[in-house]
């Protein structure tokens, strides 16, 4: 069995476990505008505790690296050209269940689990430094709200574990960029 074989049928049991109460949690999960409350909540953790200099500088990295993020995964999409489960004959042959319209037509990689663990690693360095100490509440909680953001992409039939497993590790791995930055210009704010 060949690697893209594989994530297909992967993907169509994972797609394949649901009930009509889970169906409205992972598209609930899906929508990155049932969350902006939690964004806004965050950045007014980060202000709170960290101040208006450093709050900006962590925000300024949150949102940098959602930028990133974003841009990146749609310039890799447009380069490798792989379409999405829900554009597959295959995969919808195959009972891929669609509880989203089908967007655009390619998918490697996913833009929400890049986006989502991005905005975790940010996050949860910015409210740390904010702190003054990790706050392991708020990193389990903003990394487990990351894992299930990624994973239901693959329950609204929008992505393969393939291009989720991708997403989120670029996600960490700009997250990781964006956090070292702000520490760096926070800690040069603290120098003067």
């Amino acid at each position: 069995m060949d690697i893209v074989r594989l994530d297909q049928d992967i993907t169509l049991a994972i797609n394949g476990l649901h009930t009509k109460f889970t169906d409205v949690v992972w598209q609930a999960f899906s929508n990155m505008h049932v969350w902006i409350p939690l964004y806004l909540i965050v950045l007014a953790l980060i202000i709170w505790k960290a101040g208006w200099k450093k709050g900006l500088i962590y925000i300024a990295s949150l949102a940098l690296c959602l930028l990133v993020c974003d841009q990146f995964s749609s310039l890799i999409k447009h380069y490798v050209c792989r379409p999405r489960p829900c554009h597959e004959p295959y995969m919808l042959d195959n009972g891929l269940r669609l509880l989203e319209e089908a967007g655009g037509l390619f998918g490697f990689f996913s833009s929400h689990a890049a986006n989502s663990f991005g905005f975790a690693v940010c996050s949860s360095q910015a409210v740390g430094a904010s702190f003054k100490r990790p706050q392991k509440w708020f990193s389990w909680i903003i990394f487990i709200w990351a894992a299930l953001v990624s994973v239901s992409r693959i329950f609204v039939g929008k992505h393969y574990l393939g291009d989720v497993l991708v997403g989120i590790l670029g996600g960490l791995v700009l997250g990781c960029v964006c956090s070292s930055l702000a520490h760096l210009a926070s800690s040069k704010l603290t120098d003067r």
